[in-house]
This record gives structure tokens, sequence and C-alpha cells, in this order.
């Protein structure tokens, strides 16, 4: 049978033919970018261990002070997308964290972006205590703590590692920080990294107290 002039197996083999190319194209397409994808995503690993800087998480660390002693817990730890729900807002905090020294751990935030990066981790953080708020409201006994929240890239140990770090100290403490010279029992050695980068906080809250926001826990 002819159509138009052609032979209608002729035609449906050219299309038989268009079809495994397209799909044999695609499929060497998706293959090349899986494998570029998984390459790009090793070399930044590797990049990442190597140079000690794990600068795409961030980690939310609370530091209590009881019994002479520092004690340091993890709120919670997410990838920087995650917290901060704007691509030039984490390259804002990459660049900050970048610029952090061992002398000069908490991020130096440019005046007008400390507030709304602050923010980002402050409604992250909240979410992990909204019960407590809620049983405020009920008219249920609770106990409240305001902490003082700002965000460091330590240089920790003698390896030097960087990461990302939103710090919660009580404020109260962060307004008379009791070891301007001493030191507290510590549960590891490279914790006096920690004390280092409070009394800087300390410091820096006198002069510049919006690099901080306040937090009300309730619990």
């Amino acid at each position: 049978m002819f159509l138009f002039g052609l032979d209608t197996d002729q035609v449906s083999a050219e299309y038989t033919k268009r079809v495994i190319v397209t799909i044999l194209v695609a499929a060497t397409t998706s293959g090349a970018t899986f494998a570029f994808t998984w390459w790009w995503a090793r070399r930044q690993a590797t990049r990442q261990w190597y140079a000690k800087e794990f600068l795409d998480r961030i980690i939310v660390s609370l530091n209590i002070f009881t019994d002479g002693a520092l004690k340091i817990r993890t709120v919670l730890e997410r990838s920087l997308d995650e917290v901060f729900l704007n691509k030039l807002a984490v390259a804002k905090v990459w660049a900050a964290a970048r610029a952090t020294t061992v002398e000069n751990p908490v991020m130096p935030i440019a005046k007008e972006d400390r507030w709304f990066l602050l923010n980002f981790v402050l409604n992250a953080v909240a979410e992990h205590f909204v019960e407590g708020h809620i049983k405020r409201d009920a008219g249920l006994p609770v106990t409240t703590v305001k902490y003082a929240l700002f965000l460091t890239c330590e240089l920790v140990g003698d390896e030097r590692i960087r990461k990302v770090r939103a710090m919660l100290v009580r404020r109260d403490l962060l307004e008379n920080f009791p070891y301007t010279d001493t030191m507290p029992v510590l549960e590891n050695p490279w914790h006096e990294d920690r004390i280092k980068t409070l009394r800087a906080a300390s410091a820096l809250y006198k002069k510049e107290p919006d690099n901080f926001l306040m937090l009300e826990v309730c619990v």
C-alpha cells in the first residue's frame, strides 16, 4: 500500500528507527548526566574532607553551663538549603563563614542582613519547642528560658575543622559571661575552642547586639 507516494512499510520502518534513536539519545544523555552528577558530588565530598570544611550544613548547638562544667548538645542539624530558604541567603552564609578566623569565629554578617539570616534559623529552632508554648497558652505550668542565638563558623581542634553553627546560650550568661579568664570543666579538650567563641560572642554582644536574636523557649 502506498501513502502519498511512499510505501507504508518504509514509513513504519523509518518511524520505528526514529523512535529507537530518540530513546537511545535520551538514555545516553541521562546516563551521562547521572555519571557527571555522581562524579561532581564525590569530588565535592573529597574536597570538603581534605579541606576539613563542611559548609553545606548547619548545626544548632546548645551550650549548657551547669555545676561548673560546659556541656554541648546538638538541637538539630540540617542542610543550609533547608534552613535558609533562599539561594542568595545561602550564598551570604557561605561568604560570612569563610570570613571567620580563629580569633573571630562569629560570622561577620552585613548589618542589613543580620536579622533576616538569623530569623531563618530562629524559625527552624522554634519548631522544636512549640509544644511548650501550647502548654503555656493552655495555662499549664512550664519553665521559660531566654536564649541568645547567633551564627558562627569555628575552626575547631588541631585540624581546624570548619562547620557552620548556630549557637544557643542563655542570655544572662552572654551578658555576663562567667569564664572570661578561666575555664569550666570540659567534656572534651577541644571544647576549649567553644569557650573562646563564647567569650568573643559576649564581647560582641555588648558592642553590636543586632548580631544576635533572642529566643524564648518553654518546656
